[in-house]
């Protein structure tokens, strides 16, 4: 993609004071349920107003959306509050009644960003649309993926494009609903760096107690805005109960969030600093995450040699570790006494929990 620069004009000329403010119930449900949100909303932060009008579902019989109604109930919200609207699309009807109904902000959903087919059908409809159109990240983590949709809505020549980070699919048990998998945010912002990035916690952490330290992450690292589902009365919810806040809630989020302002070289300085600093929080993380994954497999171990009677300490299979270990450390960058530190003590916990085991 060339000239990409082109992507952050619309988001530059809007001249925002603080990030931008995507909010909005998760469903479009009634139509005093939309307007009743939209109107606590109109007078704080947010910037698009959501409503989800077609909702995929991961299996029949759940709630999928109003329908096309719903967009009838968007256009009132923009006549009673001023607030500029936004709904997810997954196909060719969908973008044509979205533009008929002056949707302002449309974003493609992560189960479409997994299909080339649907992403091409999306962007032939789109085709030289002024509308703001937001990708989100396909459900598993696959950065082709994510830049190939880019790329063919802009080569449609749509270029208000942006790119929403919501997470991804993981079959182990975690504490969030889609894991953030910063690093891959990070990865597509140091390649398009004039890309403008939003962060959706609500699909993230799937708990609205987890919104805000999200929300500060993302912020940490440069991201350029928040969708945050926002809702009157959350917990009766036609659809995501747990993850969506009042409108005071995401008041309170807003003004307890910790903004960089760049307007002095103290200030860039300061801001490329937390931003390095939140890089490594990210990876420090994810080193204790795996650590703790690996003591498991450890346990698991120690049971088998309990079980057949075998000494825990296996000097050639040490050995063999340490050396490609430090084969390894060397191709990034690595000295071998720090590879060395570091396995001894990572071995030394594995025998620890081993003859936990076996003793026990």
């Amino acid at each position: 993609m060339e000239n990409t620069k082109e992507m952050r004009k619309w988001l530059d000329g809007m001249n925002l004071p603080h990030p931008l403010v995507i909010a909005g119930p998760c469903s479009a449900e009634t139509e005093e349920q939309v307007l009743k949100i939209a109107h606590e909303l109109k007078d704080t932060d947010v910037n698009y107003y959501r409503a989800g009008i077609w909702k995929p579902r991961t299996r029949p019989g759940n709630f999928e959306g109003v329908g096309a109604i719903g967009l009838k109930w968007l256009q009132k919200v923009k006549e009673e509050t001023g607030l500029k609207t936004a709904t997810e699309v997954a196909n060719r009807a969908h973008v044509d009644l979205a533009l008929e109904h002056d949707v302002d902000l449309l974003w493609i959903g992560a189960r479409s960003t997994v299909s080339p087919f649907i992403v091409q059908e999306i962007a032939d409809a789109l085709e030289g649309t002024d509308k703001v159109v937001l990708i989100k990240n396909p459900v598993n983590p696959d950065l082709s993926l994510w830049l190939g949709a880019v790329e063919r809505l802009y080569t449609a020549n749509i270029k208000k494009l942006g790119v929403i980070h919501r997470g991804f699919s993981t079959y182990e048990k975690t504490k969030y609903r889609n894991i953030p998998e910063w690093q891959m945010a990070i990865e597509l912002q140091s390649r398009f760096p004039d890309l403008p990035i939003i962060n959706d916690p609500s699909h993230i952490t799937g708990k609205r107690d987890m919104i805000f330290d999200v929300s500060q992450t993302a912020l940490d690292l440069n991201f350029d805005g928040l969708m945050i589902e926002t809702h009157h009365d959350p917990d009766n919810a036609w659809s995501d109960a747990a993850q969506q806040v009042t409108p005071e809630t995401l008041v309170q989020i807003m003004r307890d969030l910790r903004i960089r302002k760049e307007t002095d070289q103290e200030a860039e300085y300061n801001s490329k600093l937390s931003n390095l600093r939140a890089q490594i929080d990210v990876i420090d993380n994810q080193l204790v995450d795996t650590m703790g994954k690996r003591m498991k497999i450890s346990d698991e171990i120690g049971k088998l040699k309990k079980q057949k009677n075998v000494a825990v300490l296996q000097s050639n299979r040490w050995n063999a570790i340490l050396g490609n270990m430090i084969l390894e450390g060397e191709q990034r960058g690595l000295s071998e006494e720090f590879v060395l530190r570091m396995f001894k003590a990572i071995h030394q916990e594995s025998i620890n929990h081993q003859e936990k085991i076996i003793n026990n």
